[in-house]
């Protein structure tokens, strides 16, 4: 009887899901050297070097790597570009609001991003000294980007996984949770009245636990079934570290960076090192730990964040359900392609993993699917119902002993700038306005308190109004 594969040999789904970067901007040079083939002979869908866009004065502006000695490499493209849904459609049809049946060219980043620009300097965010619309069109060369490049190729690429909407970060972090954003399609919806894959786990007496970098995650504010979990629920990372060193990792495990503008959560424009570090630490940890042969990490970014991509979005999307989609949107189109890596010892080096052309491409509900699917779940939505799992991946019957990130080393993170390191980031102040919401001893702070202007003033309000929320729960 031969051994089987694929999901049955995972007790552990773990996912680190980082911030607002494209496919081609992390990962499309991955395999350039090698005519975009990798060593199992699989196609992939990278940079060939002759891709590019407009610029401000109409002529082409090319795609170019970005090295570790670029200036100011890991703060590239140097702004934070537009994100929501009529940037987005900017980038995808160079136009704000596309006629019905359009196709994407892909021809709108450079132009955009100029707009992005103009648009920090305005509102006073930082931007990196020298920074130009055409930085938009640099891409990592694999030699910046070391630890993600070695996952990539030790294990599985997939260079056909979408984003769930075309749009920003909160509506996609619900897709990859509940299924759905209820048709919202911008940030200013911070929660959903949804159940989430833990409620449903729950539901079922399976063990998940969410993890936060150094403060309490703010997933656990988005949804009913994550707030109303008990405390021990969920940890930080030092938490999720000790937890692989012991086995005592749940059947699913879910990983937030830190969202300050001087974490590691690769937002841009802040430092890309640091999220190295913590994709490199996250590994270690479940690599070192007992239970690696039954482990399968998925690493991922939430949406492409206005950064370059030369694939234009699917349409054919399943509508999640009857929410009436903000901008008439009808939630049949997938948002651009981001990052997306599948490390498990399961996994055969040089995989480049996609689906059968003709099928529902891989898009965040394929995490949700692959639970569902691993523990004989029903789907939360039409969405994740109609996704399809990573299981075809795992197509080892026994656990790799080799190590692919042996002698690999994050990047040394460069010195922040001073305006960057005071700045506060824009989750931090969804995270604290959650928080300011919860009820402690009878009352809630209804907003956050005007005297919050830092970064440090918006960790440590909402560590403190979380423990204090805690404490009343007792």
């Amino acid at each position: 009887m031969s051994t089987p594969v694929g999901l049955p040999n995972v007790q552990h789904i773990v996912v680190l899901m980082l911030e607002n970067r494209s496919f081609d901007h992390m990962l499309g040079y991955l395999y350039s050297a090698e005519n975009n083939v990798s060593p199992r002979g699989h196609a992939f869908e990278g940079l060939t070097g002759t891709e590019s866009c407009p610029g401000i004065d109409g002529n082409p502006v090319s795609v170019c790597p970005i090295t570790p000695t670029t200036q100011d490499a890991y703060f590239m493209p140097g702004a934070d570009p537009g994100e929501g849904f009529a940037a987005t459609n900017a980038q995808l049809f160079g136009t704000e609001t596309p006629s019905a049946g359009a196709v994407p060219t892909n021809q709108g980043f450079v132009t955009n991003y100029a707009e992005a620009i103009a648009t920090n300097k305005a509102q006073g965010w930082h931007v990196v000294a020298g920074t130009t619309a055409d930085m938009i069109m640099g891409c990592y060369r694999p030699d910046a980007l070391p630890v993600l490049s070695a996952l990539a190729r030790g294990y599985a690429v997939c260079d056909q996984w979408f984003c769930s909407a075309p749009t920003m970060t909160m509506p996609n972090r619900a897709f990859v949770c509940a299924g759905t954003s209820q048709g919202h399609l911008d940030d200013h919806t911070k929660s959903f009245t949804v159940p989430s894959i833990f409620g449903l786990m729950s539901g079922h007496s399976l063990a998940w636990k969410i993890y936060g970098y150094r403060n309490s995650p703010l997933t656990r504010l988005d949804f009913p079934d994550t707030t109303s979990a008990p405390s021990s629920a969920f940890g930080l990372f030092h938490d999720f570290q000790a937890d692989a060193a012991a086995g005592q990792l749940p059947a699913y495990t879910f990983l937030e960076p830190s969202w300050s503008s001087t974490g590691n959560s690769q937002h841009p424009n802040y430092d890309v090192a640091l999220g190295e570090r913590l994709i490199l630490d996250t590994y270690r940890a479940l690599r070192d730990g007992p239970a690696w042969p039954s482990t399968l990490l998925i690493l991922t970014y939430d949406e492409h964040g206005g950064c370059y991509d030369h694939v234009g979005p699917p349409s054919g999307a399943t509508p999640p359900d009857a929410s009436v989609g903000e901008f008439g949107f009808d939630f049949t189109r997938f948002g651009l392609r981001v990052p997306t890596v599948l490390v498990s010892p399961l996994i055969e080096a040089g995989t480049v993993f996609r689906v059968p052309e003709g099928s529902v491409p891989l898009d965040h509900t394929s995490i949700l699917a692959t639970v569902e699917h691993r523990w004989s779940l029903p789907p939360l939505t039409a969405r994740d119902g109609a996704a399809p799992d990573v299981g075809a991946v795992l197509t080892l019957p026994s656990a790799r002993t080799d190590d692919p990130l042996a002698g690999v080393s994050a990047p040394p993170p460069p010195t922040l700038p001073g305006g960057l390191a005071r700045q506060p980031s824009h989750l931090q102040q969804v995270h604290a306005d959650l928080a300011a919401r919860l009820i402690v001893n009878g009352h809630t702070d209804g907003e956050p308190p005007p005297t919050l202007h830092t970064n440090a003033d918006y960790d440590n309000y909402i560590s403190e109004r979380i423990r204090a929320w805690d404490a009343s729960r007792t």
